[in-house]
């Protein structure tokens, strides 16, 4: 267990029901709890739970029980799975020494396909991130997953990206490890292939890059 950057370690993953960031979040809680850490998770869901916003709360400590909600401006990391949602979180947790990952492909609600409400320019999402956080890192994860063969494979090309953070309390090796835990067979390869994607869109960006 390698000492954590800060105590709690305040993380965030967001976006809308049925993109799979439940999973991520579990995948995350989990391993850290194994690996000797204390782990708090508060999940939120919003009106459906596929269609809907869903957030997790993740708050990781060396030595401390911490309640399951984050305060607002105290975010250490936020990892999003459609660009709105994580700014709507980034304006409520985000902070100055806040870093973001995130996918900046959009989902549209109904509304918005309707013709009935507007979802703003991608371009405005990303510069107002930017703007709020110390790191933002804009990772192409649907995209990525259909090319490795499974578009439900977005989150854990997240969870590689985010296991190449500086400041992330989990190695690439500690989450690779997981997902021979989680999948098997086909699955176990196309997760494996997606994570190692993950991973190399990271390795390929630096700091402060759309």
């Amino acid at each position: 267990m390698k000492k954590l950057k800060f105590d709690p370690l305040n993380m965030i993953i967001c976006g809308i029901g049925g993109q799979g960031n439940v999973l991520a979040s579990e995948i995350v809680s989990s391993t850290l709890n194994d690996m000797g850490y204390r782990v708090a998770v508060g999940e939120t869901y919003g009106a459906s739970q596929r269609g809907g916003s869903v957030m997790s709360h993740v708050r990781v400590s060396e030595t401390e029980d911490f309640g399951v909600l984050i305060p607002s401006g105290e975010a250490h990391i936020i990892i999003g799975f459609e660009p709105l949602e994580t700014l709507r979180m980034a304006r409520q947790y985000a902070n100055k020494e806040t870093m973001i990952i995130y996918d900046p492909r959009p989902v549209y609600p109904l509304g918005v396909l309707q013709g009935n409400q507007a979802y703003p320019p991608v371009e405005e999402i990303s510069k107002e991130l930017l703007a709020l956080a110390r790191e933002t890192h804009a990772v192409h994860a649907a995209d990525i997953a259909m090319e490795v063969g499974d578009s439900r494979a977005a989150n854990i090309v997240l969870l590689g990206a985010f296991s190449r953070l500086p400041g992330s309390p989990l190695s690439t090796g500690e989450l690779s490890e997981i997902l021979a835990q989680r999948f098997q067979g086909e699955a176990l390869e196309i997760n494996r292939k997606a994570f190692a994607s993950g991973c190399s869109a990271m390795d390929l960006k630096g700091g402060n890059h759309q």
